[in-house]
This record gives C-alpha cells, sequence and structure tokens, in this order.
C-alpha cells in the first residue's frame, strides 16, 4: 500500500544563474519543479511511500519531467498525452529592490485535460493520504471538476484527503479562488494554509487562533494548519490550538519551502507521530530546505533530527 497519492502539475523550471536577467544570460539551468511533487519528494525522504500522479506529453520534455523526480525515489503514475504540451517556468533571481520575478508558461499543458478517467482512481483508494493543492484546480475547468470528483472518491474510500490552498495571483483571482476552493472544503480532512491566503482568499479576520477555529467550524476539517512565514505554524487539531515557531536558517532558494513543510508534518503523521511532533518535523525541513538549490527537499530524516536537536526549539501551546 502507498502510504501517500499527490496529484497536481510538475513544471520544468528554467533559471538564469548567479542573479543574471533572462534577457542576457546565456545559460538557463533546468529542473522539475512543482507543488505535488515537492510534497511527494519531502514526504518520502522522511519515510513515507509516495507516489505522484499526473498527465504530460508524451514528449522528450514530459519524460525529462518523470526523469528528474524518480531519481529521488518517488513512484509516478503517469497518464501519457499525444495533446497538450509541457509546462515551464522561468525564475529569475533578484535581490531587493529587484526582486526575484517568476514568468509561467503553461497554457495548453496537457495536465489541464485530466479527467476522472486518467486518474489512477484505484492507487488513490488504496493509499493512506491524498494530496493535492489550489494550484492544481486553478489551471483548467476541467481540472476544478476532476479535483472535486478524485478528492469525493477517495473520502468515500476511507483515504485521509489533505489540501493546501497554495493561492497563485498569476492564476486566478482571489473571488475566483474562494468559490472553487470552498466547493472543495467539504471533501478535505487535512487543509494548509497561508496566513496571508487565509485573509486575502477565504476572508478570514482576527487572530490566527480564531482564523484557524473559524475554518474547522465551517467545514469540519479534521486539522488546520496556518502557515507564518518566520513567525511560524499554528495548527488546529481535536480542539487544541498548536504552535510552531520557525528554526533559524540562512536562505540559498526558498522556493518549495512550504511544500517540504507539508511533506514532512504528512510523513510524520503517516508514521503515527502527533501533531506537536509532526508540526516540529515540518518547521525543520523547510528550514532545510530553504538551504537547497531547486524546488525539492533533497535531505535525509536525520538532518531534519539534527536540526530539531541542535534548535532546542519547544513546542508553544
Amino acid at each position: 500500500m502507498t502510504d501517500i497519492v499527490t496529484f497536481g502539475e510538475t513544471m520544468l523550471r528554467l533559471s538564469p544563474p548567479d542573479y543574471e536577467r533572462i534577457e542576457s544570460t546565456a545559460t538557463l539551468e533546468l529542473r522539475a519543479a512543482g507543488a505535488e511533487s515537492n510534497v511527494a519528494i519531502a514526504a518520502h525522504r522522511l519515510g513515507a511511500a509516495a507516489t505522484w500522479f499526473s498527465k504530460l506529453p508524451d514528449s522528450p520534455l514530459g519524460r525529462r519531467v518523470v526523469a528528474g523526480l524518480r531519481q529521488y525515489g518517488i513512484d509516478t503514475e503517469i497518464a501519457w498525452s499525444d495533446e497538450g504540451r509541457q509546462g515551464v517556468y522561468y525564475l529569475e533571481y533578484g535581490t531587493e529592490p529587484r526582486g526575484t520575478n517568476v514568468i509561467y508558461d503553461r497554457a495548453d499543458a496537457a495536465v489541464t485535460t485530466t479527467r476522472p478517467a486518467d486518474v489512477p482512481l484505484d492507487a488513490v483508494r488504496d493509499a493512506r493520504l491524498f494530496y493535492t493543492s489550489g494550484i492544481t484546480p486553478a489551471l483548467s475547468p476541467t481540472l476544478e471538476s476532476t479535483v472535486g470528483e478524485v478528492l469525493a472518491d477517495a473520502q468515500d474510500a476511507g483515504t485521509t484527503t489533505a489540501f493546501d490552498v497554495n493561492y497563485r495571483s498569476k492564476l486566478w483571482s482571489p473571488a475566483e479562488a474562494q468559490a472553487s476552493l470552498t466547493n472543495l472544503f467539504p471533501m478535505v480532512d487535512v487543509l494548509v494554509t497561508a496566513e496571508r491566503d487565509a485573509r486575502d482568499v477565504l476572508d478570514r479576520s482576527g487572530g490566527v487562533d480564531e482564523i484557524a477555529r473559524g475554518l474547522a467550524a465551517d467545514w469540519d476539517f479534521e486539522t488546520v494548519i496556518v502557515t507564518r512565514g518566520a513567525d511560524g505554524v499554528l495548527a488546529l487539531h481535536d480542539d487544541e490550538v498548536i504552535a510552531q515557531s520557525a528554526f533559524d536558517t540562512e536562505t540559498v532558494d526558498p522556493i518549495g519551502t512550504g511544500d517540504a513543510f507539508v511533506g514532512a508534518f504528512l510523513a510524520q503523521r503517516l508514521a503515527g507521530k502527533d501533531v506537536p511532533t509532526a508540526l516540529e518535523y515540518g518547521a525543520a525541513t523547510a528550514a532545510l530546505k530553504r538551504t537547497i538549490p531547486g524546488d525539492m527537499a533533497v535531505l535525509t530524516l536525520d538532518e531534519v533530527e539534527r536540526v530539531i536537536e541542535s534548535e532546542g526549539r519547544g513546542i508553544s501551546r
């Protein structure tokens, strides 16, 4: 039995080296990159058996995505397509005041045509947990419908469902996102949201604990996790509020930090750890990810535990 199945788009990421501009660089580094595959890899690195599913073009670019993920040990279930293209994004790093910029080139990607018949539903039903994020339904009306059907099917089969709001302003407006996501929430057991998304997209106000309690009350989530960047994370589970501070880190590449947290948290919960412990492992994994180039948390459980032990951070309840 697979512990966790994740579903979403993985793109090819192209980045100039050393803070160069895209319009003047002679070199672009190529990596596979996607929220749901990042979560699968982080979960796998912390001990969970993980499978990532998507729909890809049967082309060298689509096959490059799979090769870029399998090297990290996860299983892949792919619906290969003769139609649609491979999504790409360009990441141009910049320090202040220029800042970092992302340019998406993902229109008409094969994944946007994914229907329930393309999904390995037996694998989802047999998994202990199914995960996707708000990026996936934002990509097309077809995917929005498919995500809802797969979440419902998973829940009916007794598979725990986890969902990260993961709002992207370049994909849809806050109003569009809220309308779609709240339709999906009844099929979600574990909700993850950044505090800014809870406020700006889900129209929540008040303190972070009030936000978590309000979401849990409205949608009957088993667990609500509100991430707060450098201020750490707060979770509500069994009517108990648990706060976990962030670990100190030096940032090499922040992309994928939230995915690393989610993957580690879910892996620890699947391993039978309580929510406070899972939050601690998630926070340590997120800190380590920021020291690693690329989207993926290429690390070990021993490294995560050394961070926890060396920091000696307690859990504030």
